[in-house]
């Protein structure tokens, strides 16, 4: 909901008021709209004028600089702008090389604007009108198509040849070419609402979305169920393949657009399913743009936007700008090494230490038991998070997942010839890396020092060897956490795993048979935690709350110290040493 302003009639008028105060040094405010500041020295260009109803931003004046639209009117909230205003920020825009008006295709945007080019031009002002048309969704007939987050890819292909110096001719023409390559589909989630209502302007029904939203409050043109990440991304691609321009190459410039509610997260993520679809189909992806470009007051929803782009529009897209809210410097990121590279370099850099044949041995029980923690994590990550949910934030089967993923690829990635102290260690390295939180810091410094304490130079490893690293394991885990057995926390079934581990092999039991009869003490260790209350950690404010219910870290850790002692059964031979 819109719900800052003192005036809601007077929203629109006000909220550009306070943003021409913050970019008074960029933009000055003129009747209908801003316009940029000149450029010291500059030769005059072509003035692209860009505009709309408010509710959009950044369109439409945050792409009012160098490089883009020389000026922007902006309308009342999703209406058009009078044509006195059009014409009021175009004559102040105007610098001797004419003019060109650009807006999305709608009835009062037409009218006003083309009223306002006749008037200029018949004060001898020679302007010209590109229209987008880019919404697949609103009519089959290309011209009969709204303008929605389209805008933003032909503005920019007009703004940029302008900088160069274009003529007025060739603005334009750069304009309709650029539109006839543009396509865009959307989708909302939920509507917006206009400053003082109490109501959106349309509901999406529970469970659905609104499939080919407009950018001023219109619904969808159909209702379909809620989709996953995967299958939004499989349909916007989809619909925008189907619908790719006649003569079209393999090259796009996309657009993730955010409309105003949904979060960059949210896109971030959508777009790391987009992209796989994309390449895929043969497409060469060039300077992808995620965020909020063209939205709609406070919509839940986001579109894809696609333009093909041949040689020309390539280069215009490319190419540098300056404004309020879209920045683009080539210079900098040309400089940087391609990722690549650095992964060849780090990896070149990497030196695997010598191992004995031992420790290469015991590496590959680390690697068994490895990708049986992470089958087993995955089977109960759902699991995990419910008892974590009690009095904690519900994270952490997701974490564990998240560390183990991690550790198992690094794991992977580790050649054969290293030895059980280095795979460990990478393992651990990754685990922190990637899961975060405490529980990861945790983890990945424990799976260290287990390594550290094996080392990768023993002609054979004793089972009082592995009992001296699991003490390593859970000295490091007490030394960074802070807390005691007690505090239900997974040191209640680590701390008497290691107790009874060092106990059976003191008895001359060997480590598989010593290893699996300590996990039983740490499975019912851990089960025994539903009668405390935690004293430390996220848990600790709702103690009483999680009376009754198992303690989710500790819980896992029994859980794991089981499944490895079944890969050491597995493994096992009948004599300890290089086996173990």
């Amino acid at each position: 909901m819109t719900t800052i302003h003192d005036d809601p009639d007077e929203f629109a008028e006000d909220q550009l008021a306070g943003w021409l105060a913050l970019y008074a040094d960029r933009v000055r405010g003129v009747h209908g709209g801003v316009v940029a500041l000149p450029t010291e020295g500059a030769d005059p260009q072509v003035a692209v004028v860009v505009g709309g109803g408010s509710g959009h931003y950044p369109a439409f004046c945050g792409v009012v600089g160098p490089g883009f639209a020389t000026g922007a009117v902006v309308g009342n909230i999703f209406t058009s702008p009078s044509t006195a205003q059009v014409y009021a920020v175009a004559k102040a825009a105007d610098q001797g090389k004419g003019v060109v008006l650009s807006f999305g295709n709608y009835a009062g945007d037409t009218m006003n604007f083309g009223l306002a080019a006749e008037r200029l031009n018949a004060e001898g002002i020679d302007t010209r009108i590109v229209i987008v048309t880019d919404d697949i969704a609103s009519a089959d007939e290309e011209s009969k198509r709204r303008g929605i987050a389209g805008d933003f890819s032909v503005f920019k292909a007009m703004g940029a040849a302008a900088a160069s110096g274009a003529t007025l001719d060739e603005v334009e023409r750069i304009g309709n070419a650029s539109n006839a390559a543009t396509r865009t589909i959307g989708v909302a989630f939920s509507g917006c609402t206009m400053p003082g209502a109490t109501e959106p302007l349309f509901t999406v029904p529970n469970g659905h979305l609104g499939l080919g939203l407009g950018i001023h409050g219109e619904p969808g043109i159909e209702d379909v169920p809620l989709l996953r990440a995967t299958e939004l991304a499989s349909l916007l691609v989809s619909r925008l393949l189907d619908d790719r321009p006649a003569g079209a190459g393999t090259r796009v410039a996309p657009i993730l657009n955010g409309l105003g509610d949904t979060k960059y997260e949210e896109l971030f993520l959508l777009w790391g399913r987009v992209l796989p679809l994309l390449r895929d189909a043969g497409i060469e992806v060039v300077e992808p743009e995620v965020g909020e470009l063209v939205t709609s007051l406070d919509m839940g929803g986001c579109s894809l936007t696609l333009q093909w782009l041949d040689d020309e529009l390539e280069a215009l897209w490319r190419a540098d700008a300056y404004t309020p809210a879209y920045r683009k410097v080539a210079a900098p990121v040309s400089a940087l090494v391609p990722a690549e590279a650095v992964a060849d370099a780090e990896e070149a850099a990497t030196v695997v230490p010598e191992a004995t044949d031992a420790s290469r041995q015991a590496a590959q029980t680390v690697r068994s038991a490895v990708e049986a923690i992470d089958a087993l994590l995955r089977e109960h990550e759902e699991e995990l998070g419910r008892i974590d949910a009690v009095a904690g934030d519900g994270d952490h089967g997701r974490g564990m997942v998240k560390g183990i993923g991690a550790a198992r690829k690094a794991v992977d990635r580790v050649g054969q010839e290293a030895g059980v102290a280095f795979v460990l260690g990478r393992a651990g390295d990754a685990w922190a890396e990637f899961a975060g939180g405490t529980s990861g810091v945790l983890w990945g410094a424990a799976l260290e020092a287990f390594g550290r304490s094996l080392g990768d130079d023993r002609d054979a490893y004793e089972a009082s060897d592995v009992v001296a690293a699991a003490q390593a394991f859970a000295d490091s885990i007490v030394h960074l956490g802070g807390a005691s057995r007690g505090d239900k926390t997974l040191l209640d079934a680590l701390l008497p795993f290691v107790d009874a581990l060092r106990s059976s092999v003191d008895a001359g039991d060997s480590l598989t048979e010593a290893w699996q009869a300590a996990a039983q003490v740490a499975v019912s260790e851990a089960a025994a935690t539903a009668d405390l209350t935690p004293k430390v950690g996220r848990a600790r404010p709702l103690a009483e709350k999680s009376l009754g219910t198992p303690d989710a870290g500790a819980t896992s850790m029994g859980m794991i110290l089981t499944r490895v002692g079944e890969v050491l059964a597995t493994r096992s031979a009948d004599k300890e040493g290089t086996n173990a």
